[in-house]
């Protein structure tokens, strides 16, 4: 595995020495500038509510109220701030720049609503399934974002809230990952429990990260699910494991290969090297069928934007996309099939359409 670990040894030691919360701010007093709720909202307004002090408590901008009180400010402030548009509100007693909250996505925004959760509750607990996968970074494709999920670290029973799923008996002490001031399952826990919450494509979408990503292996895939084969889902989930390869670097990627196993097409080659006559790399392809004499390639939206060299246009990118394809062909002498995303919406075509490029029948 490429990537090192930072993980939390025993409940009794290690996770004690970790400070979930920023240092104590010393009281101040709130500027004379400051602007009530009623106030009108102007250009000087702005400047007094941006509050930036408490911007840098937390990572991502995050602060809690009852650390805004501490340096000053009162609920009738933070109203103020949210309705001059300055701060958002990101979940009850947890707050954040406006600017960090629109430029982020909803994967970014569901993250910040993790750490929210994370920060503001009472006793300790670290993120799982989808929460954790979406803070290590896996991908995700159509994730339920509506609750964020969490396993207690601590024996009491705590309080149950609104948009947050506990899970109960689904850690050990080594499963425990330490990032920034967050705690989360580490990377193969946390993609399996959020596969096992979904279906077997989306969930190939996620396990396939943990792969490319080199966040986990196989083995060690394997070896997680046999500790907790006892899960919800995790008959189905082993034919998620099943499938899982090395090679598979986009979602769009991972879709088309779930496509392929429930069409019974014959599984591809991942990430397909081709050399010129001279031994000279001049180009990869994402799928390829040497046997059948085919290529496959993923078009997405973003490909030929993440392809761009310096100076590039994106029709740039595309024509030099084409001549490597016109080569790739010339070298190899086989067909090339491109997939778009619309082509996953159509399973039975986009088989159909393969197999005639494979010239091979059907399977019944």
């Amino acid at each position: 595995m490429g990537k090192r670990r930072k993980h939390v040894g025993s409940l009794g030691t290690s996770l004690e020495t970790i400070t979930l919360w920023a240092a104590q701010p010393r009281r101040r007093q709130m500027p004379s500038t400051a602007v009530r709720a009623n106030d009108p909202v102007t250009s000087s307004t702005r400047q007094c509510l941006r509050m930036d002090e408490l911007h840098s408590l937390h990572p991502n901008g995050l602060f809690l109220r009852r650390e805004a009180m501490q340096f000053g400010y009162r609920d009738r402030d933070l109203l103020a701030a949210r309705r001059a548009g300055v701060i958002t509100r990101v979940r009850h007693g947890a707050y954040v720049p406006t600017s960090e909250w629109e430029a982020r996505d909803e994967v970014g925004r569901y993250r910040l609503r993790g750490q929210a959760v994370c920060l503001t509750h009472e006793g300790r607990v670290a993120m799982s399934h989808t929460s954790a996968a979406a803070e290590h970074g896996l991908r995700l494709w159509q994730p339920d974002l509506e609750r964020v999920h969490v396993v207690r670290l601590e024996k009491s029973s705590g309080r149950h809230e609104a948009g947050v799923v506990y899970h109960e008996d689904t850690w050990h002490p080594g499963d425990i990952y330490a990032k920034d001031e967050l705690l989360l399952l580490e990377p193969e826990t946390s993609a399996l429990g959020a596969a096992s919450l979904t279906g077997v494509g989306p969930g190939l979408v996620i396990l396939d990260s943990i792969l490319d990503l080199d966040l986990g292996d196989e083995e060690s895939l394997w070896a997680t699910y046999s500790r907790r084969s006892g899960w919800p889902h995790s008959r189905r989930l082993q034919i998620t494991i099943r499938l899982a390869r090395y090679g598979a670097q986009s979602i769009g990627e991972s879709l088309s290969r779930h496509l392929m196993w429930t069409q019974h097409l014959p599984e591809p080659q991942l990430q397909f090297k081709v050399y010129d006559e001279f031994g000279k790399l001049i180009g990869i392809t994402d799928f390829a069928w040497p046997e059948l004499g085919l290529l496959g390639e993923f078009d997405g939206k973003i490909k030929y934007g993440r392809l761009l060299k310096e100076g590039e246009t994106a029709s740039d990118a595309l024509v030099r996309e084409k001549e490597r394809e016109d080569r790739i062909r010339e070298v190899t002498r086989w067909l090339m099939i491109r997939y778009v995303w619309r082509d996953l919406y159509q399973a039975q075509a986009t088989a159909a359409r393969t197999r005639r490029l494979m010239e091979i029948p059907k399977v019944a």
